[in-house]
């Protein structure tokens, strides 16, 4: 058995232990959030139907409050709009993911150009992936709003087939499951007080929004 092959299957036995919580630790609340996640050789495909009932205008509030989302997403711990021309932004993220002894930890800075109120493109600048392009949309369907996530990436490390997939669903599910969470806290907040007014974009009213 050669080196390689042996820390292969150390790297498969450690994602396999890792996949023994997920069923626990997924709420059932974030099941009807569709996730697909499809590897392509090196690529990796994801694919998001989240529903949210809450209003588009608070929706686009949390996906594009960068400045404040290591306060609501727990595998951020730093997120920062870097630099701003119009509707273009430099942000950067630095955090972890944690599932069972699997931790992964990343960093990035990503351009993301702004439509306001209907789409986000996002697309890798320099970090510890190889390559990374996503488009978030948000779509109203007149009963719920959708938040529409597709995307493609890359990374530096080895994805083992079927486990990796699996993991990456359930760490994504995880992550839409903590956005749609803080909508509706917000959305809850406009209903109270409903004169608060739409920010401008690529800004928020987190920081005036109690906690």
């Amino acid at each position: 058995m050669t080196l390689r092959t042996q820390r292969c299957l150390r790297v498969i036995a450690v994602l396999t232990l890792a996949l023994l919580p997920v069923a626990g630790l997924q709420a059932a609340s974030d099941q009807d959030i569709e996730v697909r996640v499809k590897k392509n050789g090196p690529e990796v495909a994801v694919d998001v139907d989240c529903p949210v009932n809450a209003s588009a205008a608070v929706t686009w509030e949390v996906l594009t409050d960068y400045d404040h989302m290591s306060e609501f997403l727990s595998d951020v711990q730093h997120s920062s709009v870097q630099a701003q021309d119009g509707h273009t932004l430099q942000v950067y993220q630095k955090g972890k993911a944690e599932r069972g002894l699997l931790s992964i930890t990343f960093e990035n800075v990503r351009e993301v150009e702004l439509v306001p109120y209907q789409e986000i493109r996002s697309r890798l600048i320099s970090g510890d992936l190889k390559a990374s392009a996503f488009t978030t949309r948000v779509v109203d369907d007149g009963t719920l709003v959708h938040i529409i996530n597709s995307g493609r990436y890359t990374p530096k490390l080895w994805v083992p087939p079927v486990i990796g997939p699996t993991l990456i669903e359930a760490e994504t599910r995880k992550h839409f499951g903590e956005l749609r969470n803080e909508i509706l806290r917000r959305h809850a907040l406009r209903v109270k007080a409903p004169s608060a007014s739409l920010p401008p974009p690529g800004k928020s009213l987190a920081s005036d929004a109690p906690r």
